[in-house]
């Protein structure tokens, strides 16, 4: 990186990225930990791991590239993680990891990215993302049953910085639920303390029903949900971004870090807006360094891992339930649009959505691949309806 590039808007877009990212997917990580009863200091060395992936991958892409490539953790993934934790070893969830980093290298090295996601429906993977994600949006809500007072509190907050702030909304929620936590004297910041991450390593197991349920819908969503719109941002910024040479690296990293708990490293999308626009810098070959300082705030936050779970472990779960609910709306509004913009194929995408949503286990097989298997047999079978000028 070149001194005379470097600016304090693009830094400060690099570390608005990282909160957000902490702010909002992290929190699902850190309920699919609760939910696997993961120790914390299991939960650090995932934090670390999904931490230093997107920290390195998205630092020397950015360089390499000239290009402010923001990566991050696979966040409807770690959803589908999250459904999957009480039937699942953590074992079995590296090795799950493992194969589905292989499959983007693939990907990646051969150059079939652009193939692969033209040839899935957009609806059917929207509606296996919207079902991954309905069941934790509406836990935003239910979680009103626990705390009112605090969760109206965050829900109020979330309208209004939507109205006037909406970029920053999800960091204006957290900052709420964690005010309002601590006046209502639910949170235990006593114990907090500056604690670096001690990377657990995990050797992995493999399993066809955990490839089938996780792997295939976690690279299928990551394609999708992460990959597709990541790319879309960048080309709408004016970067015209080698596909290949961004897969490959993520995929590098996500092999890499996948012992230690890291779920598929990707391309990030909405943080990734922050980046790429006039307010990280009036010049677009000099809003690399935005990539650059996301990266390092990712390998902060990595190296104080402790101290992150430690923080999230002093308030009370109806706030992280909130907050990740919260969180998830803009995606689970993106993919429903999604939905039903494919008009000719929307009951399909509707079936998907249904068979994801209900939360269906089969034959060891998880809702996410029924759906996926539900939705293509009702896209292949179902005719479409026709058009006014076939009537």
């Amino acid at each position: 990186m070149a001194l005379k590039d470097a600016s304090i808007t693009a830094w400060v877009a690099g570390f608005l990225a990282v909160l957000i990212s902490y702010a909002g997917p992290l929190v699902i990580f850190i309920q699919a930990a609760q939910v696997g009863h993961i120790s914390s200091t299991e939960l650090t060395s995932w934090i670390w791991a999904i931490s230093m992936g997107a920290g390195v991958s998205g630092l020397l892409l950015s360089w390499w590239l000239k290009q402010p490539i923001i990566t991050a953790w696979s966040a409807p993934g770690t959803a589908l993680l999250l459904s999957l934790m009480l039937n699942v070893t953590m074992p079995e969830v590296v090795g799950a990891y493992l194969t589905a980093a292989l499959i983007v290298i693939v990907i990646g090295v051969s150059g079939w990215f652009e193939k692969i996601v033209n040839f899935i429906p957009k609806g059917i993977a929207a509606g296996m993302m919207a079902g991954i994600l309905f069941q934790f949006g509406i836990q935003a809500f239910r979680a009103t049953m626990d705390m009112p007072s605090l969760v109206f509190a965050m829900i109020a907050a979330y309208l209004i910085s939507k109205r006037f702030w909406p970029r920053y909304a999800v960091v204006i929620v957290a900052l709420t639920g964690f005010a309002v936590a601590f006046g209502l004297g639910k949170t235990h910041l006593e114990a907090l303390s500056l604690s670096m991450a001690k990377p657990v390593f995990v050797t992995p197991q493999f399993d066809l029903g955990v490839f089938l349920s996780f792997t295939v819908p976690l690279v299928l969503v990551s394609l999708t949900g992460q990959y597709l719109p990541g790319m879309a941002v960048l080309q709408l910024a004016g970067y015209r971004t080698p596909s290949r040479a961004v897969v490959t690296g993520t995929g590098l990293a996500s092999l890499l870090t996948a012992c230690f708990g890291g779920i598929t490293i990707v391309l990030a999308a909405i943080t990734a807006a922050l980046c790429t626009g006039k307010d990280s810098h009036p010049d677009p070959n000099k809003r690399y360094v935005a990539g650059i300082a996301n990266g390092v705030f990712y390998l902060i936050g990595g190296t104080f891992a402790g101290t992150i779970v430690q923080v999230f472990s002093a308030f009370p779960s109806a706030l992280i339930a909130a907050l990740a609910g919260l969180a998830l709306i803009g995606a689970i509004v993106a993919n429903i649009r999604m939905l039903v913009e494919e008009g000719a194929y929307i009951e399909p995408s509707v079936v998907t959505f249904l068979a994801t949503a209900s939360g269906m286990t089969l034959f060891g097989l998880g809702a996410a691949f029924w759906g996926v298997v539900f939705g293509m047999a009702a896209y292949w079978l179902v005719p479409k309806p026709a058009t006014p000028k076939q009537q």
